[in-house]
This record gives C-alpha cells, structure tokens and sequence, in this order.
C-alpha cells in the first residue's frame, strides 16, 4: 500500500506538481478511495447477508429466527464492515501522520462502541419478542428487566465512549462514578421504584398481562396490555390508554379481577328496595294464588300442612292472624326469589347463591340478592343481571308487595287531584 501510493505522488511529480500537491492529492485519492471501498463493502454486506440469512430462516421451523430478522439484528451486524475497514485501512493511508490517525480512530472506536449497544439492544428486543411467544410470558413478563439490562448496556457504553475520549481507562471511570452514585439514584429514582416493584410483581404474579383491573386513584378500569420497567399499561373499556407507574401497585390499592376470570362465575350483589308499609300476613286467598306458581307450589303445600299442624297441636286462636304461626307475602317472596335462581340455567348454583333480609332503612327494607353469573364478559353478565331483576320486580306485585320509591313528581300531581 505505501510502495502504492509513493508510485503514486512520483506519478503526479513526474507531471511537474511539486512535493506537496503531489502529497496532498496521493492522500486524497487514497482516502476517498479508502471511503469508496468502505461504503461498496457496506453495500455488499448489507445486502448479501439479510438474504443469505432470509433464506436460511425460511427453511426452519423456529421463529427465533425470524424475529431476530426482523428486529435487524443480522442487519446492523453487516454495519461492522465498513467500520472495521476504515478502521484498519487509515494507517496504510497516512502512515506519515500518526496524529491524525489517532483521531480517525478514535472517532472510529467511539461510533463502533455506539454500534455494538445499538445490535446487543436489538438483540434483546428479540429475546423479548420471542419470550412473549410463549404462554408463560403472561404470567411473567420480563420486559421490565429487558429494560435494566438495556439501560446498564447504554451505560456502560457511553462509559466507554467517554474512555476513549479522555483517554482513560474505564476502571477509572467506574472509580468516579462511585462519587456520583447519588446523583444517579436521584435521576434513576422512577427506575429503580419501578423495577423493585416489577420484581415484586412477579415474584407474587401480582399483575399478569391480559388482567382486567380497576385503580380508582389512578381513574383506570381495564385489561392490562404492556408490563415495563417504570409502568404498567391499562386499555380502558373507553378504549383510552392510562398508563401507571409500576411502584403505584406495590405502594397503593387496586383491584384485579383474575380471580372472578378463572373462577366458576361472576358475583351479583343488588338489593330490591321492599316497602315496609306492603308486609302483611298470607290470607287464604293469596295462598291458593300461591299453590298456582310453579316454582313454590309445593314449598307452599308442605308449609301451609306444616303451619295447620303446629296450630292444631297448640290450639292457637285463629281469630287473630298474629297468634300462632303464619306465611307472609315476603317470606313467599323470598322463596320465591331462592327457587327462581337455583332454577335459572345462567345461575353457578355450585357458588353461593342466597337471599337475605337486611335492617330496615328510611328507603324500605333492603332484599339483597347475593349469587354468581355463569356467564363473565361484561356485556353478556349485565344483560344476564337485568334479566333477573325485570322479572323479579314485574313479579312482585304478585305477592302483594311494593317496591319502595321516592316520591316523584307524577306522584305529587295524583295526590292534587
């Protein structure tokens, strides 16, 4: 290369350019020839090797290639050439100017560091696209430590790039950054709460992805799509997107609703409002209407026989409804309520299914409905709740019963008239 380029300059002095010109136009000649070389290499690499990789790939069966194609990992691997010609090939073309050289070098040394972190973090990107590919991935996301190690990555080689600026060596550097270590913790605060949180998280599979989960504080109400190292991603049954830092989960309250996903059912918990003033014993009349509902007929029959038999053996007045034992429109009401789920094809009767009676309150008195929903998607288990409750309230009237209500304006004008 150096007999090349000294035929060189003699070429151009023979021409009559002095030493100096013909110095200076061998050097540019070399270099740019130096840069052609380099730039036909990238070229050729960046060619030649995504589509030697490309058809390798197509003929397995793995994906792990594939995804690494495609996050360009053999791409930017094909980056290193020219680097490395340039790198190698500026000394052969001033070897008379070891400064410059140095600086070439340098410069050259500080982008290939730059490059090496660009490929070792698209590198990981892939690790995590082909983790996710599993099913365990929801139950323990690792983009969160993807993340540390890309962040110690990046460090560690602007660390580098700054050796090799100062000339220093990087065990010098790492010396001083030491002294440093509490202004880092100040800037990587949300980093560090987040990644203890994320460990904790999956530690204890507090949060996977695909939860549904509610955060009031945080107005979130939705199903979990992206777990990373500072927050955690919720897509909200609005559609919008609230994103909420990962410490939030270990230091506030939320609510997860994996439990009730992979349970047998989906709790409904309401209350009918009974007006008080509609309770009243069951005369004869109601009980023959009674015998005629399906569902209670026979609950009817047996404590009708039930309550004539202890009044009989006791003797007990009937002039007054209040002596002895007797049926009440609630209590058949309630039965009724009790038979109506445990008959219901979209009531878990293998979860608890009751109905109870509550204090009395100045709004009635509450008749509270505690039982499960086969079905789970929300569209389809609140459909399922209306259902039951347009039946139970069309029925009450059967039983001779109110449902209590507040006084609305209509009820005001009936009473004028």
């Amino acid at each position: 290369m150096i007999e090349l380029k000294l035929g060189l300059e003699q070429w151009f002095l023979n021409f009559g350019f002095s030493a100096y010109w013909a110095n200076l136009i061998g050097d540019a000649i070399f270099f740019i020839s130096l840069l052609l070389i380099s730039y036909t290499a990238n070229i050729i690499v960046k060619k030649s090797i995504p589509l030697i990789v490309t058809r390798l790939v197509s003929k397995t069966k793995t994906n792990w290639d594939d995804i690494m194609l495609k996050r360009k990992v053999f791409t930017r691997l094909s980056q290193l050439a020219p680097i490395l010609i340039i790198f190698y090939g500026i000394p052969q073309v001033f070897p008379e100017a070891p400064d410059f050289i140095l600086l070439v070098q340098k410069a050259v040394r500080i982008y290939l560091v730059f490059w090496i972190a660009l490929i070792i973090n698209s590198f990981l990107h892939s690790l995590n696209d082909i983790y996710e590919s599993y099913d365990s991935a929801a139950e323990r996301p690792i983009k969160g430590y993807i993340q540390v190690v890309q962040i110690i990555v990046y460090v560690l080689a602007v660390i580098v790039m700054l050796s090799i600026i100062m000339n220093k060596s990087v065990t010098y550097l790492f010396a001083g950054l030491g002294t440093m270590s509490a202004v880092l913790m100040i800037v990587f605060k949300d980093g560090l709460l987040g990644l203890t949180a994320g460990i904790q998280m999956s530690i204890n599979k507090t949060v996977r992805i695909g939860d549904w989960i509610s955060v009031p504080a945080q107005n979130a109400d939705g199903t979990v799509i992206e777990i990373t190292l500072n927050n955690i991603k919720v897509k909200n049954f609005d559609n919008t997107i609230t994103v909420i830092p990962s410490y939030a989960f270990v230091s506030g309250s939320f609510q997860n609703w994996r439990g009730m996903q992979e349970s047998g059912g989906r709790r409904i918990k309401r209350a009918i409002l009974i007006d008080q003033t509609s309770i009243k014993f069951c005369t004869e009349e109601m009980l023959e209407k009674f015998k005629k509902i399906e569902l209670i007929k026979e609950y009817v029959t047996e404590r009708m026989n039930e309550i004539d038999e202890y009044n009989s053996q006791n003797v007990v007045a009937s002039d007054l409804a209040i002596n002895g034992r007797r049926m009440t429109n609630l209590g058949t009401y309630r039965k009724y309520i009790t038979e109506y789920l445990q008959n219901h094809p979209m009531v878990n009767t293998e979860l608890t299914a009751m109905v109870r009676q509550l204090a009395p309150t100045e709004k009635g008195i509450p008749l509270e409905l505690y039982f499960f929903s086969k079905e789970k998607v929300w569209v389809l288990y609140e459909g399922i709740q209306s259902d039951i409750f347009d039946h139970l309230l069309a029925s009450i009237e059967t039983f001779e019963l109110r449902v209590f209500q507040e006084p609305s304006g209509h009820d005001m004008r009936q009473l004028v008239k």
